[in-house]
């Protein structure tokens, strides 16, 4: 009985893994059986593509490129992390802050990602911490309006709660505020990995070079439409990962309490 519990679970998602693959594989194998209706170098069938991802990885530079990529996400996504949630929870609770900064706030999130680049470049010029600043500068407002909204929608009779029993301010943050703040901190992660990947492949395009937005352009302009294709799924298939193996499992078991 304990045993078909544990399966249950598992057996869940393997059919839903193969729900979401399925439509998936039947456009790949589509677009492979029509492939010979369409210009090779146009739109190269799937096995041209996959082949050469395959070279890229085995021979070239895939993993390297790939590398530097992650690495730059990681770490302005780390520090617009930090940076967006204090400043996004301060704004939620402290009215008279969120009044004088979200002008500043509507400004960040408006102005367009390509102004941010081009001024950190010409500013700073072609380096590595230039293109870190950008996408960070890029990113800060994204999690702050999420976790201001958040800290505005806390419940105050958990907090008050949390007085009478004499809570500490530590206790009272982890047990009592963050738990409310979670749903809004993985919206915010979703939401902003979803734009950095991109943020960060316009700036290794237009300064960087090295990465999987460097290799897209160099490929651009060769007109190597499969070379765009191939680091495309390639980084592609990383995203998807980082939200299959790593977002979802830490959404469950940390969001469980909803259920």
């Amino acid at each position: 009985m304990r045993a078909h519990a544990v399966n249950a679970p598992r057996a869940s998602w393997v059919q839903g893994g193969l729900i979401r693959l399925a439509p998936l594989l039947l456009v790949l194998l589509v677009w492979q059986m029509a492939g010979d209706r369409f210009d090779a170098k146009t739109l190269p069938r799937p096995s041209i593509i996959l082949g050469l991802l395959w070279r890229e990885l085995t021979m070239g530079d895939l993993l390297w490129h790939v590398g530097m990529t992650l690495r730059r996400v990681t770490l302005s996504f780390s520090v617009a992390l930090v940076l967006g949630v204090a400043l996004g929870v301060a704004m939620g609770i402290w009215k008279k802050l969120d009044q004088a900064l979200d002008t500043f706030l509507i400004i960040g999130l408006n102005i367009p990602a390509l102004v941010v680049i081009v001024l950190s470049y010409i500013w700073f010029g072609l380096t590595e911490q230039a293109a870190i600043l950008a996408v960070t500068l890029n990113k800060i407002p994204m999690v702050a309006i999420s976790l201001r909204e958040g800290a505005r929608a806390l419940d105050r009779s958990l907090i008050q709660v949390a007085r009478v029993y004499q809570l500490s301010r530590f206790d009272t943050f982890v047990k009592v505020i963050l738990p409310q703040l979670l749903p809004y901190l993985f919206g915010a992660i979703r939401n902003g990995l979803s734009v950095i990947w991109k943020i960060v492949l316009v700036v290794e395009l237009l300064g960087c070079s090295n990465g999987v937005g460097f290799q897209i352009g160099s490929y651009f302009h060769f007109f190597d439409i499969a070379g765009v294709l191939a680091y495309t799924i390639a980084f592609t298939t990383i995203i998807f990962s980082v939200e299959v193996l790593l977002l979802r499992p830490a959404e469950r078991h940390l969001l469980g309490w909803r259920a």
